[in-house]
């Protein structure tokens, strides 16, 4: 029942972006940036719409382009899910703030085996990426998988070509757990690949997988599960092989330090804890500090706000997790400290 409340959420949600983005309005807030929350932020704006009669048009292109289009004040918000440093917010006057959570999943294309059947661990996709694994039924696979029959398949790695926080927050899960990736690619929202063919999107590594026989990739979890794809078990950081679950984001989420991190820019891979799914990522709002249209910025603030109080139960059916209220109220508190008209007015 779940799954068919996802699917629908899912087209529901895309349908109705596609129909604000190509009725927008010079009234409509603008928003550019991460395709990892963009179901959500898509079910969110339908519901918005309706509520209050005030449109979204937000264009799923990329953590990348995201930033880039708020630094030049092309659209009200950014949206990334990897989050920017102090300096570099101060650097272009912008400020940052959570608005959403999720897991990011490893998904492949092996004949034989059904989704959440495979058994991986950091490392293991690391020589992946790095190219040292090339076959599916390599001995370190065949190890953690006992009783699974693997094919002597070529393994085709799939990786994202856009500016990416799934990308971000992928490579960094992989530099701490592989000393060597780390080394050769490290960790960022567009790095060097070694191997592998690009998709843009989450959505073009999703199409790339289904369509690559012995291909694997990631993705945002609710993509994995709309398209009902092979997903794998990943070994968390307390050792216990995990299945994606909003449960287990949220786990991973439990112990993160909001108020000791400048922009709450808290990365959550890795995480301790026995049920924290280890790819757990936060996807960030980017916004001027000084806002340029003030009608503009009270807008998305009401849209976030909104979201937090009543979009809790959408997050839930599209499998993100929505934030704690102790971290909704030190949000709310950072838009009355930071967010600001030309004469200086707070905007929340």
């Amino acid at each position: 029942m779940r799954m068919k409340q996802l699917i629908s959420s899912l087209v529901v949600g895309a349908c109705a972006m596609m129909a604000l983005s190509s009725a927008a309005t010079a009234s409509d807030m603008t928003g550019a940036g991460a395709t990892f929350p963009y179901p959500i932020y898509a079910k969110w704006a339908e519901t918005y719409k309706a509520s209050t009669g005030n449109g979204l048009n937000y264009q799923s292109v990329g953590s990348g382009a995201g930033i880039k289009q708020i630094k030049a004040k092309t659209v009200d918000f950014g949206a990334s899910d990897a989050p920017m440093k102090a300096e570099d917010l101060d650097a272009e006057g912008l400020m940052q703030f959570p608005a959403i959570m999720g897991g990011v999943v490893t998904v492949v294309n092996v004949p034989g085996l059904t989704p959440g059947q495979l058994k991986l661990t950091g490392p293991i996709v690391a020589d992946i990426y790095l190219g040292k694994i090339t076959k599916w039924n390599d001995a370190g696979i065949a190890a953690i998988n006992p009783g699974v029959k693997l094919p002597a398949e070529d393994i085709t790695v799939v990786h994202r070509a856009d500016g990416s926080g799934t990308s971000f927050l992928f490579t960094d899960y992989l530099s701490k757990t592989s000393p060597d990736f780390k080394s050769k690619i490290g960790a960022g929202t567009a790095v060097k690949w070694i191997v592998g063919v690009g998709g843009k999107g989450n959505e073009g590594v999703a199409a790339n997988v289904q369509r690559i026989k012995g291909s694997i990739g990631y993705v945002e979890w609710a993509y994995a599960k709309k398209n009902k794809m092979q997903h794998t078990q990943l070994k968390n950081k307390d050792g216990n092989f995990m299945q994606p679950d909003d449960e287990f984001f949220k786990a991973a989420a439990a112990n993160a330090e909001w108020t000791k991190t400048p922009g709450f820019g808290v990365v959550l891979t890795d995480q301790a804890g026995k049920n924290s799914w280890p790819i757990t990522g936060v996807s960030f709002i980017l916004m001027h500090k000084v806002q340029p249209d003030a009608n503009k910025g009270k807008e998305v603030v009401k849209f976030f706000d909104w979201a937090f109080k009543n979009g809790g139960k959408s997050a839930v059916e599209l499998d993100y997790v929505p934030l704690p209220d102790s971290v909704v109220k030190l949000v709310q508190e950072s838009w009355k400290a930071n967010l600001k008209d030309a004469s200086g007015k707070a905007l929340y």
